[in-house]
């Protein structure tokens, strides 16, 4: 398989001389095409900080980070704007959607920057949104659609431009427990059935379960691996259970 993401012991300081902040110690791990990454850790660990640096919104103190062969640690701003427009994918907690624009507006714009033909970005926008069973919503205006809807709206604009890599932060922080099982379908059919490489934060043990490897971080450093293999989705919600009680977690917030 290729390696699509790489992380090259990457550190990550905040603060001055005085009162310094060390939130990524030596991070060092790959992530390969069309796998399926969960980072879990408790509040102030690092997978935040480290999600914001693979998303160029934050850059490293040391070390390189590199997706599909380019260092984005050596990428110059104006360069590092493209290569974010055209190889990743964002799905966020908030959702992020425009209000002023309806479900296909929405996803329609990252299309639209790229100038792409009138026609294609309808064809384009219709199959994914028939895959992810949105068709009945691309008319509609974020305020008219449920949490769980505007997700999977996030989730169609994530993909749309074929990324590379897409990026997910807490995408079920804000949802109910029926949304949040909808969007996971709709995570795991991007990853499973359109090939999409995903690497995504979360709190819940729940959420994880759907991803094929879990990286545990605490204290800026990885504390543990969790690999699903063949297990069930159950069976290895168990196991990331365990793993949380190790890291000191509350079990009732990740349930």
């Amino acid at each position: 398989m290729k390696t699509l993401l790489q992380v090259d012991n990457i550190q990550k300081y905040y603060g001055n001389k005085g009162n310094v902040t060390k939130a990524l110690d030596h991070i060092h791990f790959n992530v390969e095409e069309g796998e399926f990454v969960g980072i879990m850790g408790p509040s102030g660990s690092g997978k935040t900080t480290l999600l914001n640096c693979i998303s160029t919104l934050d850059s490293v103190s040391s070390g390189h980070i590199y997706i599909d062969g380019d260092d984005i640690t050596a990428l110059k701003p104006k360069a590092l704007a493209n290569f974010r427009k055209d190889k990743l994918g964002f799905i966020f907690q908030d959702f992020n959607l425009l209000d002023t624009l309806t479900g296909f507006e929405n996803i329609a714009l990252a299309l639209t920057i790229r100038k792409a033909p009138a026609h294609l970005i309808e064809e384009q926008i219709h199959t994914l949104a028939h895959k992810l069973e949105i068709e009945d919503i691309l008319s509609k205006y974020p305020y008219e659609l449920s949490g769980g809807q505007k997700q999977r709206i996030a989730c169609a604009r994530a993909m749309i431009t074929n990324p590379a890599l897409i990026l997910a932060d807490e995408p079920t922080g804000a949802l109910d427990s029926k949304s949040a099982r909808l969007l996971l379908e709709s995570i795991d059919y991007l990853n499973t059935s359109l090939g999409a490489t995903i690497m995504m934060v979360t709190h819940d043990a729940f959420t994880a379960s759907y991803a094929s490897r879990i990286l545990f971080i605490k204290d800026g450093r990885i504390f543990n691996e969790l690999v699903r293999g063949n297990d069930s989705r159950k069976v290895f919600f168990n196991r990331i259970i365990e793993v949380v009680t190790l890291l000191g977690g509350d079990t009732n917030n990740v349930l």
